[in-house]
């Protein structure tokens, strides 16, 4: 049986449709179709049934993709050993991050494990922790870095594997001439007459937003929605607008814009995940290797703290 077709209907009895198998799979729904129906045809048995507007699986498709999951994780175990044994970190890495971890640690790491191994290809795709987690569902990343705000703890298959990389904060971020410029704290309350201007690239972050100031007696006034970060931080540092954002957004690129601490404290939690073996292969221990001697190395963004 071909991997990718079994794949597919792994990937289909997670995401319900045909549409969101291929798009986690970065293909078309058609192909995922094709691929349903050769496998139907190669075994001779119905493996998908319609309901609506989704698709739910025979008995005979859990019961392939429970053995095919299996597979998949003997392959991923002996890529592993073979990766030991030449006791070489070469080959193909594929990480997907989040851009405010990718641009104050990510890049930095890569950079260093190309450097000391230079067998080593790195490939980087800038992703949501909810598309960078679908992503190595679907075998097309080796690492995801995730996030607890994004993807709460229940939500992570299991067959994927996490390590707890970073603890990070939220700050508020003005202008240098707003009025709590210099100060070293703001509360949530304090805010509630404040223009807003956020970056939408993540739902949870909005849902979280507006959660925590109705949580406080009021809405934020939303005057911008961007997305992106540069947008963003180039409304605040005009003075329109204030926002929260991650405190690992304070670590660079922050010229003329002011950083206090919020109060009460939102954190969120962020991680490693990449599939389950019985070892990591050499690429990827070697990337969490040096992804953990730089966090060791530099200077935590303030509120944030490693984990471990």
């Amino acid at each position: 049986m071909d991997l990718s077709r079994l794949r597919a209907l792994r990937e289909l009895s997670i995401r319900k449709t045909m549409a969101a198998a291929a798009e986690a799979l970065r293909v078309t729904p058609s192909a995922v179709s094709q691929a349903i129906a050769q496998l139907e045809d190669e075994l001779g048995i119905d493996l998908v049934e319609r309901r609506g507007r989704g698709v739910e699986l025979t008995p005979a498709g859990r019961q392939l993709v429970q053995r095919a999951e299996r597979v998949l994780i003997e392959l991923e175990a002996a890529h592993a050993d073979i990766a030991d044994m030449k006791k070489i970190v070469a080959g193909q890495l594929r990480v997907a991050a989040f851009p405010s971890i990718a641009a104050a640690l990510i890049a930095g790491t890569i950079h260093d494990l190309v450097r000391l191994h230079p067998q080593l290809s790195v490939q980087f795709d800038e992703m949501e922790p909810t598309e960078s987690l679908a992503a190595l569902r679907g075998w097309q990343v080796d690492i995801a870095v995730i996030d607890d705000l994004n993807v709460p703890p229940g939500a992570i298959d299991p067959g994927i594997q996490t390590k707890p990389l970073i603890e990070d904060v939220f700050n508020v971020m003005v202008s240098r001439d707003h009025p709590l410029a210099g100060q070293p704290s703001a509360a949530l309350s304090d805010l509630r007459n404040e223009r807003w201007a956020l970056d939408t690239a993540s739902p949870a972050y909005n849902r979280m937003i507006n959660e925590a100031c109705q949580a406080a007696g009021f809405n934020p006034n939303i005057v911008a929605r961007c997305k992106g970060f540069e947008v963003t931080i180039a409304l605040i540092r005009e003075g329109y607008g204030i926002s929260i954002l991650p405190g690992l957004r304070a670590s660079y690129d922050l010229e003329d814009v002011w950083v206090c601490r919020l109060t009460p404290e939102i954190r969120r939690r962020i991680s490693l995940a990449f599939r389950k073996g019985e070892k990591l292969p050499p690429a990827i221990a070697a990337f969490v290797t040096q992804l953990e001697s730089r966090i060791g190395r530099r200077a935590i963004p303030s509120g944030a703290a490693p984990l471990g």
